[in-house]
């Protein structure tokens, strides 16, 4: 929410303090409302070129290489292997396919449909150990200014979930910040972003991550 400050394209621009978040309207315990993401309209188109294409057009200065992709889907694991679940697969694929790692990462949008999302995912992402998500959240080192700040544009509690357009805007935002035309929200020396999304639920998490 204190990031949404500085995105015009957000649904809600407002900060709100922990106090606030945690005495609105419950909607499922401990989850209250300013801890989920609401319904809206949106849309996002992308531009995915061959490096052919871009040198043929001179377009290359304001391109952003896509140097990993990761998918996962079905997984049959037990709740106890949580280094199987779909998120963590998914990255580090592409990890793998980028030759990179999670401290590589200066900025990452999470697909944070509710607040205990973005936690799980930065845990699943490599970001930190499991069970080490909150505190990280709370040493201020995700926050704009922070070691590795995540959802510097609202997220989706603050942008809204516009469901099929909600992944692209996630790589919206990053190509964003790695052109430098961020504006207020801008990450200082942002080489490689990572974006994750997931839908559907099945078993113990989503049916698919990317």
């Amino acid at each position: 929410h204190w990031h949404s400050q500085w995105n015009p394209f957000a649904q809600y621009r407002h900060s709100m303090t922990v106090e606030e978040v945690l005495a609105d309207k419950m909607i499922a315990w401990p989850i209250t409302r300013s801890m989920c993401a609401p319904m809206t309209d949106g849309a996002c188109a992308l531009v995915v070129a061959s490096d052919s294409f871009v040198r043929q057009h001179s377009i290359g200065g304001r391109a952003v290489r896509i140097r990993g992709m990761g998918v996962s889907s079905s997984s049959d694991r037990s709740e106890l292997e949580i280094s199987r679940h779909l998120t963590r697969v998914a990255a580090f694929r592409a990890y793998e396919m980028a030759a990179a790692g999670p401290s590589d990462i200066s900025l990452a949008e999470l697909h944070d449909a509710s607040a205990i999302a973005e936690i799980l995912h930065m845990e699943n992402c490599g970001f930190c150990e499991y069970g080490q998500g909150g505190p990280l959240v709370a040493s201020g080192a995700t926050r704009l200014g922070g070691k590795l700040p995540i959802n510097v544009s609202g997220g989706l509690h603050s942008k809204g979930h516009p469901i099929g357009a909600t992944g692209a805007i996630q790589v919206h935002d990053l190509v964003r910040q790695l052109r430098g035309e961020a504006g207020e929200s801008q990450v200082q020396n942002a080489r490689m972003g990572l974006a994750e999304n997931g839908g559907g639920f099945l078993g113990h998490e989503e049916a698919a991550a990317t």
